[in-house]
């Protein structure tokens, strides 16, 4: 179960640096509209609304983790952490056509919401996501931890 809360956050972590390496116009500027969305969702204890820029044929973990499975791994998340702290690194994002790639280092930190984290890690995130109409959804994700 603590691999599966760390997936989680490790999968967040990726949305939000591909949120802030979209500099492009068009698709970038969606995606990054749509992240940040999923990151104003999270910091305010909103994981349905985090889930609604997840494709319903979500994959992650390789093959483990669905939809419904990711969104009860964020509403352990939120429960669990008063608090949650994300920092981002660069990110790489590639758009071909209707698909893109997003790839980032993130270290991810919770706890109560005192000074300190209590839990902390960093892991390299590579996320795919699909165009549908004019929106971004979330298809895939994979994550290892770095440190």
């Amino acid at each position: 179960m603590t691999r599966l809360r760390t997936l989680g956050r490790l999968l967040l972590l990726g949305l939000l640096v591909a949120v802030s390496a979209c500099t492009r116009g068009g698709d970038e500027q969606r995606l990054r509209a749509a992240l940040e969305d999923m990151h104003t969702a999270i910091e305010q204890r909103r994981p349905g609304d985090f889930i609604d820029f997840v494709a319903e044929d979500f994959t992650g973990a390789e093959g483990t983790l669905d939809r419904a499975a990711l969104h009860n791994l964020l509403r352990g998340q939120v429960l669990r952490n008063e608090r949650i702290d994300v920092v981002l690194g660069p990110a790489d994002i590639q758009i071909q056509g209707d698909r893109a790639t997003v790839s980032v280092t993130a270290t991810l930190a919770g706890g109560s919401g005192g000074w300190l984290p209590e839990r902390g890690a960093v892991y390299a995130i590579t996320s795919g996501w699909r165009r549908d109409g004019g929106d971004w959804r979330c298809v895939n994700a994979q994550w290892r931890q770095s440190l």
